[in-house]
C-alpha cells in the first residue's frame, strides 16, 4: 500500500469523524451527515482503486 492510499484512508476517516461530530452537535442533519460520509467513501474508493 502506497503513501497516497494510506493518506486516502486517513482523510476519509477524518471526514467521517467530522461529519459525525457535526451531526451530534446538531449542525448537520442525519441526511447531510450520511451524504458527506457516503460521498467521501465513494471518492476515496475511486481514487484508491485507480492508484
Amino acid at each position: 500500500m502506497s503513501e497516497a492510499q494510506i493518506g486516502l484512508l486517513v482523510v476519509t476517516l477524518i471526514i467521517s469523524g467530522f461529519a459525525m461530530a457535526l451531526f451530534h452537535m446538531g449542525v448537520l442533519q442525519s441526511g447531510g451527515a450520511r451524504l458527506a460520509i457516503c460521498a467521501s467513501v465513494a471518492i476515496a474508493a475511486a481514487l484508491f482503486l485507480t492508484q
